[in-house]
Protein backbone atom coordinates (compact mmCIF):
# COMPACT_ATOMS: atom_id res chain seq x y z
CA UNK A 1 0.00 0.00 0.00
CA UNK A 2 1.91 3.12 -1.27
CA UNK A 3 0.58 6.75 -0.85
CA UNK A 4 2.30 9.48 -2.64
CA UNK A 5 -0.06 12.46 -2.69
CA UNK A 6 -3.44 13.36 -0.25
CA UNK A 7 -6.56 12.58 -2.80
CA UNK A 8 -10.56 13.13 -1.19
CA UNK A 9 -11.81 9.71 -0.32
CA UNK A 10 -14.98 9.26 -1.78
CA UNK A 11 -15.92 5.83 -2.00
CA UNK A 12 -17.84 5.21 1.20
CA UNK A 13 -20.83 3.31 0.80
CA UNK A 14 -23.39 0.97 1.97
CA UNK A 15 -20.40 -1.96 2.27
CA UNK A 16 -18.18 0.05 3.76
CA UNK A 17 -16.93 0.03 7.50
CA UNK A 18 -15.39 3.27 9.39
CA UNK A 19 -13.02 2.73 12.08
CA UNK A 20 -11.93 6.18 13.46
CA UNK A 21 -9.09 6.44 15.86
CA UNK A 22 -7.77 9.00 18.43
CA UNK A 23 -4.40 9.18 18.75
CA UNK A 24 -2.85 9.08 22.11
CA UNK A 25 1.10 8.28 23.71
CA UNK A 26 0.41 5.85 25.59
CA UNK A 27 -3.31 4.10 24.47
CA UNK A 28 -5.30 5.03 21.52
CA UNK A 29 -9.42 4.63 21.09
CA UNK A 30 -10.78 3.37 18.44
CA UNK A 31 -14.36 3.37 16.91
CA UNK A 32 -16.54 1.58 14.50
CA UNK A 33 -19.35 1.95 12.56
CA UNK A 34 -21.20 1.42 9.17
CA UNK A 35 -23.68 3.65 7.46
CA UNK A 36 -26.72 1.92 7.89
CA UNK A 37 -25.84 3.12 11.94
CA UNK A 38 -24.54 -0.23 12.94
CA UNK A 39 -21.65 0.80 15.46
CA UNK A 40 -19.48 -0.50 18.57
CA UNK A 41 -18.56 1.58 21.74
CA UNK A 42 -15.50 3.32 21.65
CA UNK A 43 -12.60 0.96 23.18
CA UNK A 44 -9.28 1.46 24.51
CA UNK A 45 -5.79 -0.56 22.82
CA UNK A 46 -2.56 0.34 24.14
CA UNK A 47 0.67 1.75 21.78
CA UNK A 48 2.07 -1.67 21.57
CA UNK A 49 1.52 -5.04 19.04
CA UNK A 50 -0.65 -6.98 21.83
CA UNK A 51 -2.90 -4.07 21.62
CA UNK A 52 -2.78 -3.64 17.72
CA UNK A 53 -3.77 -7.43 17.26
CA UNK A 54 -6.48 -6.41 19.74
CA UNK A 55 -7.51 -3.44 17.68
CA UNK A 56 -7.28 -5.84 14.20
CA UNK A 57 -9.11 -8.33 15.48
CA UNK A 58 -11.94 -6.91 16.70
CA UNK A 59 -11.98 -5.00 13.61
CA UNK A 60 -11.92 -8.20 11.55
CA UNK A 61 -14.92 -9.69 13.56
CA UNK A 62 -17.03 -6.48 13.06
CA UNK A 63 -16.41 -6.14 9.43
CA UNK A 64 -17.72 -10.31 9.44
CA UNK A 65 -20.70 -9.33 11.59
CA UNK A 66 -21.54 -7.08 9.06
CA UNK A 67 -20.74 -8.61 6.19
CA UNK A 68 -18.67 -5.69 4.87
CA UNK A 69 -16.54 -5.72 2.33
CA UNK A 70 -13.92 -2.69 2.40
CA UNK A 71 -12.22 -0.54 5.39
CA UNK A 72 -11.52 3.02 6.04
CA UNK A 73 -9.14 4.11 8.87
CA UNK A 74 -9.22 7.28 9.86
CA UNK A 75 -7.63 9.45 12.72
CA UNK A 76 -6.49 13.11 13.03
CA UNK A 77 -3.10 14.69 11.40
CA UNK A 78 -0.93 14.19 14.44
CA UNK A 79 2.26 14.12 15.61
CA UNK A 80 4.75 10.46 15.78
CA UNK A 81 2.19 8.60 18.26
CA UNK A 82 0.26 7.24 15.20
CA UNK A 83 3.38 6.08 13.30
CA UNK A 84 3.79 2.65 14.83
CA UNK A 85 0.14 1.67 14.12
CA UNK A 86 0.40 3.43 10.58
CA UNK A 87 3.08 0.88 9.81
CA UNK A 88 1.29 -1.75 11.41
CA UNK A 89 -1.99 -1.56 9.40
CA UNK A 90 0.21 -0.25 6.28
CA UNK A 91 0.22 -4.17 4.42
CA UNK A 92 -3.14 -4.56 5.49
CA UNK A 93 -6.43 -4.61 3.06
CA UNK A 94 -7.39 -1.32 4.48
CA UNK A 95 -7.52 2.31 3.29
CA UNK A 96 -5.60 4.52 5.27
CA UNK A 97 -7.03 8.58 5.58
CA UNK A 98 -6.07 11.81 7.66
CA UNK A 99 -8.89 14.42 8.25
CA UNK A 100 -7.49 17.98 9.28
CA UNK A 101 -7.91 18.96 12.99
CA UNK A 102 -9.97 22.24 11.49
CA UNK A 103 -12.68 19.91 10.54
CA UNK A 104 -13.15 17.43 13.83
CA UNK A 105 -13.12 20.83 15.81
CA UNK A 106 -16.09 22.19 14.16
CA UNK A 107 -18.07 19.50 13.63
CA UNK A 108 -17.50 18.42 17.15
CA UNK A 109 -20.09 20.80 18.66
CA UNK A 110 -22.64 19.26 16.59
CA UNK A 111 -22.51 15.94 18.54
CA UNK A 112 -24.76 16.81 21.70
CA UNK A 113 -24.45 20.07 21.22
CA UNK A 114 -21.54 20.74 22.99
CA UNK A 115 -17.71 21.76 23.00
CA UNK A 116 -17.01 18.63 25.42
CA UNK A 117 -13.46 16.68 24.39
CA UNK A 118 -13.41 13.30 25.50
CA UNK A 119 -11.15 10.68 23.99
CA UNK A 120 -14.95 8.76 23.72
CA UNK A 121 -16.42 11.82 21.69
CA UNK A 122 -13.45 12.52 19.76
CA UNK A 123 -13.25 9.18 17.24
CA UNK A 124 -16.96 9.27 16.38
CA UNK A 125 -16.40 12.85 15.39
CA UNK A 126 -13.86 11.75 13.36
CA UNK A 127 -15.86 8.89 11.80
CA UNK A 128 -18.26 11.70 10.97
CA UNK A 129 -16.16 13.35 8.79
CA UNK A 130 -14.85 10.22 7.15
CA UNK A 131 -18.54 9.90 6.38
CA UNK A 132 -18.82 12.93 5.10
CA UNK A 133 -16.31 12.45 2.31
CA UNK A 134 -13.83 15.14 4.06
CA UNK A 135 -10.83 12.08 4.83
CA UNK A 136 -7.52 12.88 2.76
CA UNK A 137 -4.95 9.77 1.94
CA UNK A 138 -1.73 9.96 3.81
CA UNK A 139 1.69 11.48 2.24
CA UNK A 140 3.84 8.95 2.63
CA UNK A 141 7.74 10.03 1.47
CA UNK A 142 9.42 6.78 0.24
CA UNK A 143 13.25 6.32 -0.34
CA UNK A 144 15.44 8.85 -0.13
CA UNK A 145 12.24 11.37 -0.02
CA UNK A 146 11.34 9.80 3.73
CA UNK A 147 15.41 10.48 4.49
CA UNK A 148 15.45 14.14 3.56
CA UNK A 149 12.17 14.61 5.32
CA UNK A 150 13.57 12.88 8.63
CA UNK A 151 17.19 14.68 7.85
CA UNK A 152 14.92 17.92 7.52
CA UNK A 153 13.18 17.87 10.94
CA UNK A 154 16.02 17.15 12.16
CA UNK A 155 17.94 19.88 11.75
CA UNK A 156 14.83 22.09 12.57
CA UNK A 157 14.78 20.82 15.78
CA UNK A 158 18.97 21.53 16.19
CA UNK A 159 18.54 25.17 14.83
CA UNK A 160 15.56 25.82 17.51
CA UNK A 161 18.03 23.63 20.38
CA UNK A 162 20.98 25.98 19.40
CA UNK A 163 18.96 29.09 18.95
CA UNK A 164 17.56 28.22 22.83
CA UNK A 165 21.36 27.83 23.76
CA UNK A 166 22.91 30.72 22.00
CA UNK A 167 20.04 33.32 23.88
CA UNK A 168 20.93 31.40 27.31
CA UNK A 169 24.45 32.49 26.65
CA UNK A 170 23.65 36.25 25.68
CA UNK A 171 22.05 36.27 29.10
CA UNK A 172 24.99 35.11 31.15
CA UNK A 173 27.78 37.11 29.45
CA UNK A 174 25.34 40.21 30.24
CA UNK A 175 25.50 39.35 33.68
CA UNK A 176 29.15 39.15 33.34
CA UNK A 177 30.38 41.15 31.17
CA UNK A 178 27.45 43.59 29.38
CA UNK A 179 30.24 45.19 27.11
CA UNK A 180 30.92 41.97 25.65
CA UNK A 181 26.98 41.85 23.80
CA UNK A 182 27.61 45.87 22.82
CA UNK A 183 30.46 44.89 20.77
CA UNK A 184 30.06 41.63 19.54
CA UNK A 185 26.04 42.02 18.33
CA UNK A 186 26.28 38.40 17.17
CA UNK A 187 27.86 36.02 19.55
CA UNK A 188 27.66 33.14 17.36
CA UNK A 189 30.45 34.39 15.38
CA UNK A 190 33.85 32.35 15.54
CA UNK A 191 35.78 35.47 16.94
CA UNK A 192 32.97 36.11 19.65
CA UNK A 193 32.75 32.32 20.48
CA UNK A 194 36.60 31.87 20.68
CA UNK A 195 36.96 34.44 23.16
CA UNK A 196 33.46 33.49 25.17
CA UNK A 197 35.28 29.89 25.32
CA UNK A 198 38.76 31.02 26.23
CA UNK A 199 38.39 34.46 28.00
CA UNK A 200 35.13 34.80 28.92
CA UNK A 201 36.03 37.24 31.74
CA UNK A 202 36.73 40.99 31.21
CA UNK A 203 40.05 40.32 33.50
CA UNK A 204 40.87 37.43 31.20
CA UNK A 205 41.08 39.71 28.42
CA UNK A 206 42.72 42.63 29.92
CA UNK A 207 45.42 39.76 30.81
CA UNK A 208 46.51 38.79 27.66
CA UNK A 209 47.16 42.73 26.66
CA UNK A 210 45.80 44.10 23.76
CA UNK A 211 49.11 43.19 21.02
CA UNK A 212 48.35 39.55 21.70
CA UNK A 213 44.16 40.08 21.66
CA UNK A 214 45.21 41.97 18.29
CA UNK A 215 47.12 38.80 17.12
CA UNK A 216 44.88 35.73 17.79
CA UNK A 217 41.67 37.82 16.95
CA UNK A 218 42.80 38.63 13.58
CA UNK A 219 43.62 35.03 12.96
CA UNK A 220 40.74 33.42 14.39
CA UNK A 221 38.67 35.71 11.85
CA UNK A 222 40.64 34.96 9.14
CA UNK A 223 41.45 39.07 9.18
CA UNK A 224 37.76 40.36 8.83
CA UNK A 225 37.66 41.79 12.39
CA UNK A 226 39.31 44.92 12.62
CA UNK A 227 41.69 46.68 14.98
CA UNK A 228 39.14 49.12 15.60
CA UNK A 229 36.72 46.43 16.93
CA UNK A 230 39.38 44.56 18.67
CA UNK A 231 40.48 47.81 20.70
CA UNK A 232 37.43 48.69 21.31
CA UNK A 233 36.71 44.79 23.07
CA UNK A 234 39.55 45.45 25.23
CA UNK A 235 38.71 49.10 26.68
CA UNK A 236 35.17 47.42 27.40
CA UNK A 237 37.18 45.11 29.20
CA UNK A 238 38.80 47.59 31.36
CA UNK A 239 36.28 49.00 32.71
CA UNK A 240 33.29 46.38 32.59
CA UNK A 241 30.85 47.00 35.17
CA UNK A 242 30.24 42.94 35.19
CA UNK A 243 29.18 41.59 38.71
CA UNK A 244 31.88 39.22 40.83
CA UNK A 245 29.70 37.40 43.42
CA UNK A 246 28.71 33.62 41.87
CA UNK A 247 31.26 34.17 39.10
CA UNK A 248 32.64 30.81 39.04
CA UNK A 249 29.01 29.10 38.88
CA UNK A 250 28.14 31.44 35.70
CA UNK A 251 31.40 30.59 33.95
CA UNK A 252 30.95 26.78 34.32
CA UNK A 253 27.13 27.47 32.90
CA UNK A 254 28.73 29.29 30.30
CA UNK A 255 31.61 26.64 29.29
CA UNK A 256 28.71 23.99 29.16
CA UNK A 257 26.80 26.05 27.06
CA UNK A 258 29.03 26.98 24.63
CA UNK A 259 30.49 22.99 24.55
CA UNK A 260 27.08 22.29 23.64
CA UNK A 261 26.91 24.80 21.13
CA UNK A 262 29.68 23.28 19.60
CA UNK A 263 28.28 19.93 19.34
CA UNK A 264 24.93 21.17 17.91
CA UNK A 265 27.04 23.27 14.71
CA UNK A 266 28.47 19.62 14.29
CA UNK A 267 25.63 17.91 13.88
CA UNK A 268 23.91 20.55 11.57
CA UNK A 269 27.23 20.13 9.47
CA UNK A 270 26.78 16.14 9.53
CA UNK A 271 22.67 16.86 8.87
CA UNK A 272 23.30 18.83 5.99
CA UNK A 273 26.10 16.72 4.55
CA UNK A 274 23.49 13.90 4.39
CA UNK A 275 20.79 15.81 2.73
CA UNK A 276 23.31 16.63 0.04
CA UNK A 277 23.76 12.50 -0.48
CA UNK A 278 20.14 11.81 -0.61
CA UNK A 279 19.58 14.69 -3.16
CA UNK A 280 22.11 13.09 -5.50
CA UNK A 281 19.32 10.43 -5.64
CA UNK A 282 16.78 12.33 -6.73
CA UNK A 283 16.76 12.65 -10.55
CA UNK A 284 14.76 16.30 -10.84
CA UNK A 285 16.48 17.67 -8.00
CA UNK A 286 19.26 19.46 -9.96
CA UNK A 287 16.47 21.04 -11.92
CA UNK A 288 15.07 22.89 -8.49
CA UNK A 289 18.69 23.45 -8.02
CA UNK A 290 19.56 25.21 -11.00
CA UNK A 291 17.37 28.42 -9.70
CA UNK A 292 19.64 31.12 -8.32
CA UNK A 293 19.06 31.56 -5.09
CA UNK A 294 17.29 28.37 -4.21
CA UNK A 295 19.72 26.53 -2.03
CA UNK A 296 20.02 22.47 -1.19
CA UNK A 297 18.49 22.94 2.33
CA UNK A 298 15.50 24.31 1.09
CA UNK A 299 15.19 21.59 -1.63
CA UNK A 300 15.55 18.99 0.44
CA UNK A 301 13.19 20.36 2.99
CA UNK A 302 10.64 20.99 0.13
CA UNK A 303 11.01 16.90 -1.57
CA UNK A 304 10.84 15.63 2.00
CA UNK A 305 7.58 17.25 2.61
CA UNK A 306 6.02 16.80 -0.82
CA UNK A 307 7.14 13.35 -1.05
CA UNK A 308 7.24 13.27 -4.83
CA UNK A 309 6.79 16.18 -7.07
CA UNK A 310 5.99 14.33 -10.09
CA UNK A 311 2.76 12.64 -8.28
CA UNK A 312 0.92 16.01 -8.73
CA UNK A 313 -1.35 16.97 -11.38
CA UNK A 314 -1.50 20.42 -11.50
CA UNK A 315 -0.44 23.49 -9.16
CA UNK A 316 -3.22 24.19 -6.97
CA UNK A 317 -2.89 20.63 -5.61
CA UNK A 318 0.47 21.89 -4.67
CA UNK A 319 -0.52 24.65 -3.12
CA UNK A 320 -3.30 22.98 -0.89
CA UNK A 321 -0.08 21.11 0.36
CA UNK A 322 1.42 23.84 1.60
CA UNK A 323 -1.12 26.07 3.05
CA UNK A 324 -0.46 29.03 -0.09
CA UNK A 325 -3.80 28.35 -1.81
CA UNK A 326 -6.02 31.97 -1.19
CA UNK A 327 -9.20 32.36 -0.12
CA UNK A 328 -11.40 35.28 0.86
CA UNK A 329 -14.69 35.36 3.34
CA UNK A 330 -17.17 37.80 1.15
CA UNK A 331 -20.62 37.88 2.20
CA UNK A 332 -23.64 40.52 -0.01
CA UNK A 333 -21.63 44.34 -0.33
CA UNK A 334 -18.98 42.77 1.90
CA UNK A 335 -15.75 42.19 -0.32
CA UNK A 336 -13.55 40.41 2.09
CA UNK A 337 -9.44 40.26 1.60
CA UNK A 338 -7.87 37.56 -0.36
CA UNK A 339 -5.49 35.51 1.69
CA UNK A 340 -3.91 32.14 2.54
CA UNK A 341 -5.26 29.26 4.10
CA UNK A 342 -2.24 28.13 6.27
CA UNK A 343 -3.73 25.19 6.36
CA UNK A 344 -1.20 23.06 4.71
CA UNK A 345 2.78 22.10 5.83
CA UNK A 346 4.01 25.09 7.97
CA UNK A 347 7.96 23.82 7.20
CA UNK A 348 6.84 24.11 3.48
CA UNK A 349 5.52 27.58 3.89
CA UNK A 350 8.67 28.80 5.86
CA UNK A 351 11.15 26.99 3.04
CA UNK A 352 9.65 28.91 0.58
CA UNK A 353 9.57 32.45 2.42
CA UNK A 354 12.89 32.18 2.97
CA UNK A 355 13.80 31.44 -0.77
CA UNK A 356 11.39 33.99 -1.66
CA UNK A 357 13.91 36.34 0.40
CA UNK A 358 16.35 35.51 -1.36
CA UNK A 359 15.18 34.91 -5.17
CA UNK A 360 14.28 38.98 -5.01
CA UNK A 361 17.51 40.44 -4.05
CA UNK A 362 19.05 42.90 -6.21
CA UNK A 363 21.00 40.39 -8.29
CA UNK A 364 17.62 37.58 -7.71
CA UNK A 365 15.71 36.08 -10.07
CA UNK A 366 12.74 38.02 -8.72
CA UNK A 367 13.96 41.52 -8.34
CA UNK A 368 11.58 43.01 -10.67
CA UNK A 369 8.44 41.75 -10.03
CA UNK A 370 8.85 42.00 -6.21
CA UNK A 371 9.48 45.95 -7.03
CA UNK A 372 6.83 46.03 -8.90
CA UNK A 373 4.74 44.68 -5.98
CA UNK A 374 6.34 47.14 -3.62
CA UNK A 375 5.41 50.21 -6.02
CA UNK A 376 1.88 49.09 -6.44
CA UNK A 377 1.31 49.68 -2.86
CA UNK A 378 1.61 46.11 -1.72
CA UNK A 379 3.13 45.17 1.64
CA UNK A 380 6.10 43.92 1.75
CA UNK A 381 5.52 40.51 3.62
CA UNK A 382 2.51 40.40 1.31
CA UNK A 383 4.74 40.68 -1.63
CA UNK A 384 7.24 37.77 0.11
CA UNK A 385 3.92 35.71 0.20
CA UNK A 386 3.29 36.29 -3.48
CA UNK A 387 6.89 35.43 -4.36
CA UNK A 388 6.93 32.38 -2.18
CA UNK A 389 3.58 31.10 -4.49
CA UNK A 390 5.34 32.12 -7.79
CA UNK A 391 8.23 30.19 -6.99
CA UNK A 392 6.27 27.29 -6.17
CA UNK A 393 4.80 27.34 -9.39
CA UNK A 394 8.23 27.05 -11.34
CA UNK A 395 9.94 24.78 -8.67
CA UNK A 396 6.48 22.39 -9.37
CA UNK A 397 6.96 23.21 -13.35
CA UNK A 398 10.97 22.76 -13.65
CA UNK A 399 10.34 19.18 -11.02
CA UNK A 400 7.73 17.92 -13.19
CA UNK A 401 9.19 18.22 -16.94
CA UNK A 402 13.19 17.77 -15.45
CA UNK A 403 14.51 20.84 -17.16
CA UNK A 404 16.95 23.73 -15.97
CA UNK A 405 16.04 27.01 -15.10
CA UNK A 406 16.39 29.37 -17.81
CA UNK A 407 16.73 32.94 -16.33
CA UNK A 408 14.58 35.73 -18.77
CA UNK A 409 13.50 32.66 -21.07
CA UNK A 410 10.39 34.52 -21.85
CA UNK A 411 12.76 37.50 -23.60
CA UNK A 412 14.43 34.75 -25.53
CA UNK A 413 12.02 32.76 -26.38
CA UNK A 414 10.20 36.34 -27.96
CA UNK A 415 13.67 37.15 -29.62
CA UNK A 416 14.09 33.67 -31.02
CA UNK A 417 10.26 34.14 -32.49
CA UNK A 418 10.98 37.11 -33.81
CA UNK A 419 14.48 36.09 -35.65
Amino acid sequence: MKFSKTKKVKVINEKTMIAALDIGKGAHYAYFRDLKGKDIKPFPFYNFRKGFDKFWIKLCQFKREQKLEDVVIGFESTGPYAEPLFHYLRNKPVKLVQINPVHSKRLKELTGNSPNKTDKKDPRVIADVISLGHALTLVVPEGPAAQLRRLTQARERAIRSRTAMINQLQHLIFVIFPEFLRVFKNISTKSAMYLIKNHPTPESIVSIGVESLTVTLRKVSRYRLTQGCIKEIFEAAQRSIGIDEGKESILMEIEHLASNIENENRFIDDLEKQMDHYLDQIPYAHSILSIKGVGPITVAGLIGEVGDFKKFNTISEMMKLAGLDLFEVSSGKHSGKRRISKRGRSLMRKLLYFAAINVVKSHGIMHERYQEMLERGMPKMKALVAISRKLLGLIFALARDNTLYVENYSNIHHLKLAA
